[in-house]
């Protein structure tokens, strides 16, 4: 299958107009270090410099791919979206954003296997992706499997404690899941 004309334009047009730009190195070991503080009133912050460094790919094209997808998905267009996410994971296999980036694409399309697929590819590269981990559980819920949802919002909980909604999620299922065989 082809590119389309759509984003083949995009591609040619970061090519074009972008210089290559690389994201300035910030620590993430330092970062998920100061997730795990237990009072820490500016962890949206924290979570905001984790995203903004797992968004750079490092080539201004893909970071336009990656850009469109996401706007593409703001605007509904799933179709688009998906789109501009698979030229983007072709074209930078190991860049674990790309593969998130389409995971929630086609989990918005209803498409939960091909979502779990690329969440496999996420953790793959990025084992501490706490949102494809989060993501997971909920795919999980939607196919009612407690246990493993808790498992996934557990590891998500264990890597960034703040996420919103995560501590609810784990304690529900706890509950849940309690006392049944595993």
């Amino acid at each position: 299958m082809g590119l389309s004309r759509r984003v083949l334009n995009t591609v040619v047009a970061a090519f074009l107009i972008a210089s290559p730009g690389y994201a300035q190195e910030a620590d993430l070991d330092e970062l998920f270090s100061r997730l795990q503080a237990e009072e820490l009133p500016e962890w949206e912050q924290i979570e905001q410099q984790i995203w903004a460094e797992w968004s750079q790919s490092g080539s201004a094209a893909m970071d336009l791919l990656l850009e469109r997808g996401r706007e593409a998905m703001q605007d509904g267009d799933l179709e688009a979206a998906i789109e501009h996410l698979t030229a983007l994971t072709d074209h930078a296999p190991d860049f674990a954003e790309g593969w998130n980036a389409r995971a929630t694409a086609y989990f918005q399309a209803d498409l939960y296997e091909l979502s779990i697929a690329d969440i496999q590819r996420v953790l793959a590269l990025n084992p501490r992706h706490f949102g494809a981990l989060q993501g997971l559980g909920r795919i999980l819920e939607e196919f009612d499997d407690p246990k493993n949802a808790l498992a996934a919002y557990e590891m998500a909980f264990a890597i960034h404690p703040h996420r919103p909604g995560l501590k609810a999620h784990v304690e529900r299922l706890r509950a849940e899941t309690d006392g049944q065989d595993t």
